[in-house]
This record gives structure tokens, sequence and C-alpha cells, in this order.
């Protein structure tokens, strides 16, 4: 003889509303943490919002360009600038910075600087003869994106006047000095010597795409 036992008709009712409250309590949980979270991004008094209040760029001038971009030179330097006090120790007042400057030079002929007779043609319109200017360099156009403080020391006395100032010290003096050492470089190496021949190479190729079998090309001061 077998007995069989049976849940009590009200003890599943009550265990399904275990189970709601259950579930309710999670997502009233799960709602206050996610609300936690917004009103804390919210009201966080630390919190930092970027607001972009600059003005619309103002066009000053136009220019029209006759000159051709003939070779271009990328040049890196290490800048080390130390600045020092007379009668005090380096750890009280001097500053030592390791700057690394990285950009370009761009080697260029003018061609408005050329004159009247500068091409001249044969009656057959075989022959032409160009005289140039020699290529000049631009100012050095340094890459913001290359170019950082790579090291920097600092005395006690510089230390508190940076911040007692509320900025760091300027680097235009770090940025100046490199464009003065690329440029420098740029002057001896053979950046314009490279921007000449590419000049002429390009000029000889285009007139005698036009037909001249004889291109003549010279610059200002060869004979």
């Amino acid at each position: 003889m077998t007995t069989s036992q049976t849940t009590p008709p009200d003890l599943a009712p009550r265990r399904r509303r275990r189970w709601r409250y259950a579930a309710g309590f999670l997502v009233l949980a799960v709602l206050l943490v996610v609300g936690g979270r917004l009103a804390w991004t919210w009201l966080n008094p630390f919190g930092e919002q970027t607001v972009d209040r600059s003005q619309p760029v103002l066009l000053q001038s136009i220019k029209d360009l006759s000159r051709f971009e003939a070779a271009t030179g990328t040049f890196q330097v290490v800048v080390d600038l130390e600045k020092d006090a007379k009668f005090l120790p380096d750890a009280v007042k001097g500053t030592r910075t390791l700057f690394v400057g990285a950009g370009g030079v761009d080697a260029y002929v003018d061609f408005s600087a050329m004159g009247a007779g500068a091409v001249t043609v044969n009656k057959e319109r075989t022959e032409a003869t160009v005289r140039l200017p020699r290529a000049q360099l631009e100012k050095p156009n340094l890459d913001n994106s290359r170019s950082y403080v790579f090291a920097q020391q600092r005395g006690l006395l510089d230390r508190v006047q940076d911040f007692l100032s509320g900025s760091p010290g300027d680097q235009r003096e770090l940025y100046l000095l490199a464009e003065k050492k690329i440029t420098e470089a740029a002057v001896a190496s053979d950046l314009r010597a490279r921007a000449d021949a590419n000049t002429r190479s390009m000029l000889t190729g285009m007139l005698k795409s036009l037909g001249f079998a004889k291109v003549t090309v010279k610059f200002a001061d060869e004979p």
C-alpha cells in the first residue's frame, strides 16, 4: 500500500508570488544601478565637458602661385636647450629640455621670376631654350603630431613659478630653434640641387611632348 504526497492547494500560488517578487526586485535593482550611473554622470562635479566655441574661419587673402614644387625633404632634430642661473645650482634654478622637432622643407622654382626672354624658340620650332632661376627653400613646416618634448628637468624655483603661473613653460622657443636647425640642415643638403634637376627634367619632358626635338634648360647662373 503506497501513499502519495500532494502539495497543498495554497502552496503553488505562494511560490509563484515569490518568483514574481524576486524578478521584480532584480528589475528594480538594475534600474537603480543604471539610473544611479546616469545621475552620477550628469551631476558629477569632477566631470569634464568640452564645448567648441571657435569662431568661423576667416579667409584673409588668396594668392596665385606660379612656382613648381620640385622636391621635399623630411628632417628631424633633437633640440637640447639648457638655461642655468649664474649663482644658483641647477636643482634650485635652471631648466634643461629635450625637444624632438620633425617636419618638412619644400624646394621650389619660382616661374614668376623669369624674364621676357627666358624662353626662346628657333624659326623651325624644333629647338627650345629655357632659362630658369635657381630653386629656393620654403620655410620649414613642423609636424605637430611628431614634434614633442622628450624630457625636461626643472629646478625647484622653476616648478614653483610654473605652478603659480598656471601654465607650463612656453614651447615657442623650442619650435623656433628646431625650425632654425632644420633650415640650416636643408641648406647644407642637396635639396635645392635635387629640385633643380627635377625641374629641368619636368620641362624637358613637357616641351618634347609638344613637338620640340631639342630642349635646353639652363639656370640663370649658367653660361
